[in-house]
């Protein structure tokens, strides 16, 4: 994929099963939903105490996830931590925190980052390589990037933010998958230059908590502090994100289990694709000229899969929760023709 101009329009996300519905009436239920790429095994959530729920939170309680967060992001100084209600919120406010004429956007990847600069007024470019991207004020990539799992290395990273420091400009890093992956996070030393994106409830399977991270230097954290204003994470976010944050033994047999699923879905979709299977420990992709049909025939068996407006070949498939979603995918994708 080449530079281009990103145009607007509906952008398609995962999890969306009344479309599920709509185009599939009479697949049998329960819907398996594969269009995600969240844990399907969450993390056990905490006892909350009532007030919780019924107070508003304290600087304090505020302070303690993000110096939670900052311990299980490897992170110095917790003052480099902001803590949000969601990644996405962190998305759509950053472009007004730190405007910008002219954003690179290495893709294909999260359509949100483009559309979220394209309503603050810049123009957007896609471009297959960071290398690209010369002359750009702001440069934005996924790592591990979604949907194809490519990855940068820390010094690439660190590489590409000394570059735009000679213009005035900013790397944005999303590390949205990178808890499960061997990946060296930006957020370690992030540059004065740089900000990156961590999310909370795709690993531990809870994203209707809505949390998310931002780790950055000085004034652009205060600035992203004070656009976000008091109160921006609720009580039971701020309880449940430190109980999961603070959980390092969790996490570990997460990353090892989650490791096996995804080989467990390859082993499944390797004789289906047109190349090799790959993506993140907690989705895959394929690229395959059978895809169009191959989702026409996963929607029928009552399992939702995430499909791509830019490429009609491209699949990916998130993790299924327990033998019978097992079962069920095993026996639907068995039913796609040989490739012969």
């Amino acid at each position: 994929m080449g530079s281009g101009r990103m145009e607007g329009g509906r952008i398609w996300h995962g999890g969306d099963l009344g479309e599920a519905r709509r185009l599939f009436p009479h697949a049998p239920a329960p819907w398996i939903d594969l269009s995600t790429g969240i844990n399907p095994i969450a993390y056990p959530l905490p006892t909350l105490p009532a007030s919780a729920f019924a107070r508003l939170p304290e600087p304090a309680d505020h302070a303690a996830l993000e110096a939670t967060a900052a311990r299980a992001y490897g992170v110095a100084d917790p003052a480099r931590v902001v803590a949000a209600p969601g990644t996405q919120a962190l998305i759509s406010l950053l472009p007004f925190v730190a405007p910008a004429r002219e954003v690179a956007i290495v893709a294909p990847t999260y359509g949100e980052h483009a559309r979220a600069w394209m309503a603050a007024g810049a123009r957007v470019l896609t471009v297959a390589a960071p290398e690209e991207a010369e002359g750009c004020e702001v440069l934005v990539l996924v790592n591990p990037n979604n949907p194809d799992g490519r990855t940068w290395t820390g010094a690439a990273l660190r590489a590409l933010a000394a570059d735009l420091t000679g213009r005035e400009g900013l790397l944005v890093v999303d590390e949205a998958f990178a808890d499960l992956e061997p990946v060296e996070s930006l957020a370690l030393d992030v540059p004065p230059n740089a900000i990156v994106l961590r999310s909370f409830g795709k690993t531990w399977g809870l994203a209707g908590v809505r949390l998310g991270f931002a780790v950055a230097r000085g004034p652009l954290s205060e600035r992203l502090r004070a656009a976000l204003g008091p109160w921006s994470v609720s009580g039971p976010a701020l309880a449940i994100g430190r109980a999961a944050l603070d959980d390092a033994a969790w996490l570990a047999e997460a990353r090892r289990a989650r490791a096996a699923d995804a080989a467990r879905v390859d082993a499944l979709l390797a004789p289906l694709a047109d190349g090799p299977v790959c993506g993140t420990r907690l989705f895959r992709t394929i690229v395959s000229d059978d895809a169009p049909e191959l989702f026409r025939r996963l929607g029928e068996a009552g399992i939702w899969v995430r499909r791509f407006q830019d490429d009609p070949r491209r699949l990916r498939l998130g993790l299924p929760a327990d033998a019978q979603a097992w079962a069920r995918l095993a026996a639907a994708l068995g039913a796609a023709p040989n490739r012969g």
